[in-house]
């Protein structure tokens, strides 16, 4: 396996044998193959492993071959756009992709000074450890398409001091849409939500029934998504997609039904309920029952053993 670590974006334009970047923090590449369909990425079947120390948006047509994006992989015969924060990892192996392809990379440093630097943590697709690239219908593509030649019509303008702010505001523009059309993937993968939240729900009785929430305490968010084998702000979005809360939510109300079985155990305890869910302090463990309820845990078994 061949291993690059492009650095900086001048790096990465070095091995693909394009121009070097007109600005050192910002590139666009608009890649048209004339009187060819397909063109392969590689010459090599030897497997290309790629990190970067920027973003990178591409938009690009999988034909043929294999990437590995986070932990599984992925093919898609229409549009498809990948995101990359800085420090992720792609494989690629034999990839062949239709003769339009474009390519952004910028450094964070470039955002400096705009609201994007802090907004763009929030779009979560730059976060995502699986093979969850964003595929478009052929009307998003058009719009993306769209997004893409401002940007590089603007890069390759004379530029003045207009320029940047132009820029980046269509790169935002473009993030905005892939939040949108991300969205519709989600609801458009019902059946495939609906499964990782099953094993969700699985992974949380499988935690309770070996006695790990009084030994190790509360699962976090981070150890569901690895056991399930996604990234956590990928669970996150899908559990919320599918069931209108939060991760955290459903592991809080899990805890509370557990709760309320337990509570009525003869003999049982408040604190040794907390405990037993847990929850380092019994006080905690009150406030989060009565919120979720609307009652206390006393007043919880003194209503239930008198119905």
């Amino acid at each position: 396996m061949i291993e690059m670590n492009f650095k900086s974006i001048a790096d990465m334009h070095e091995y693909y044998k394009v121009d070097e970047p007109e600005n050192p923090l910002f590139s666009i590449l608009h890649t048209i193959i004339p009187d060819a369909e397909s063109a392969p990425c590689e010459d090599s079947p030897v497997a290309v492993k790629i990190t970067n120390q920027f973003y990178s948006i591409s938009l690009k047509n999988i034909i043929k071959g294999e990437i590995l994006y986070g932990r599984t992989k992925y093919d898609c015969d229409k549009g498809s756009m990948i995101f990359m924060a800085p420090d992720q990892t792609m494989i690629m192996k034999g990839i062949i992709v239709s003769k339009e392809s474009w390519h952004i990379a910028f450094h964070k440093d470039y955002l400096n000074g705009y609201d994007l630097f802090d907004r763009i943590k929030k779009y979560n697709f730059f976060n995502y450890n699986v093979n969850e690239a964003l595929h478009l219908s052929p009307k998003e593509e058009k719009v993306m398409k769209s997004v893409f030649d401002n940007i590089y019509g603007e890069y390759h303008n004379n530029q003045d001091e207009f320029s940047k702010e132009i820029i980046i505001s269509h790169l935002e523009t473009l993030l905005k849409y892939a939040d949108r059309f991300y969205k519709r993937q989600f609801l458009n993968r019902h059946p495939i939500n609906k499964a990782l939240f099953t094993r969700f729900k699985e992974v949380l009785d499988g935690y309770f029934e070996s006695n790990k929430l009084e030994e190790a305490g509360i699962p976090t968010v981070e150890w569901l998504a690895n056991k399930l084998g996604v990234s956590h702000r990928y669970m996150s979005d899908t559990i919320k997609s599918e069931t209108g809360k939060t991760a955290v939510d459903q592991v809080n109300l899990y805890l509370i039904e557990e709760a309320k079985n337990l509570l009525l155990t003869p003999n049982a305890s408040i604190s040794e309920t907390a405990y037993k869910l847990g929850f380092e302090y019994p006080q905690y463990f009150s406030r989060l029952f009565k919120k979720k309820t609307g009652m206390s845990p006393k007043a919880y078994i003194e209503y239930s053993l008198s119905n």
